[in-house]
């Protein structure tokens, strides 16, 4: 399967030359042009690594960084940009990127820093592949649900859900740790809203698998 980019950048004639490159190198790169577009096909797409170049129309790639890491996109992402300062290098890193290369670059030396972040992700992917039947796996680094590798659409609260009970499986699950871990701090979490998640992955997963505790709460079932 070949590796997924997506590259942020509004110089066409850049743009094209690492698409160019890239798609020579195997790669499959999808160019935009500014960071509202990378927004709205990142929520459509899923891709391996992001390359972001930071001044961009509309807003730009630290502040689309940051959006997509508060929404719990853990893509790995390299900044790709003319600023040279400390405080923009360190801007970068905070916004949650995992590498900055300045321009101009050398294309090898993109390729060099692709491949090992790529390389990095794949190995941490093996421990984070969970079983859960003999059809259905879920990665814990990119909340991904697979049933009959077909991928299963959970949103976003489902996702945590179902992450946390993996990482406490066959236990009983208290309602206030399953508030506390599903709802961000300052929502208002729901009894309606946990039983509506609830309801949607017994239809993925089995009703036998996550059981209700009367007035307790809840255990996820692995035998």
């Amino acid at each position: 399967m070949k590796t997924k980019l997506l590259l942020l950048e509004d110089d066409l004639t850049l743009s094209e030359t690492v698409v160019d490159y890239f798609e020579e190198q195997g790669f499959v790169i999808t160019p935009v042009y500014d960071g509202d577009e990378a927004q709205e096909i990142i929520y459509e797409k899923k891709f391996d690594l992001f390359l972001l170049d930071v001044n961009v129309p509309f807003q730009n790639g630290f502040e689309l960084l940051k959006t997509i890491r508060n929404d719990g996109n853990k893509t790995p992402a390299i900044f790709i940009t003319s600023l040279n300062s400390m405080a923009s290098l360190e801007e970068g890193f905070n916004s949650g990127c995992d590498d900055y290369i300045r321009k101009p670059f050398e294309l090898k030396e993109l390729l060099l820093r692709v491949k090992t972040i790529i390389k990095r992700e794949f190995s941490n992917n093996i421990d984070n592949i969970i079983k859960i039947d003999e059809n259905i796996i879920f990665d814990t680094s990119t909340n991904e649900l697979k049933k009959d590798d077909e991928i299963v659409q959970l949103n976003f609260k489902e996702q945590k859900l179902l992450k946390f009970f993996l990482q406490n499986k066959d236990e009983l699950i208290i309602h206030d740790r399953i508030y506390d871990y599903v709802w961000d701090y300052g929502e208002q979490s729901s009894d309606n809203s946990l039983r509506t998640y609830i309801k949607n992955l017994r239809k993925i997963l089995g009703k036998d698998r996550i059981v209700s505790l009367k007035k307790l709460g809840y255990r996820f079932n692995t035998k």
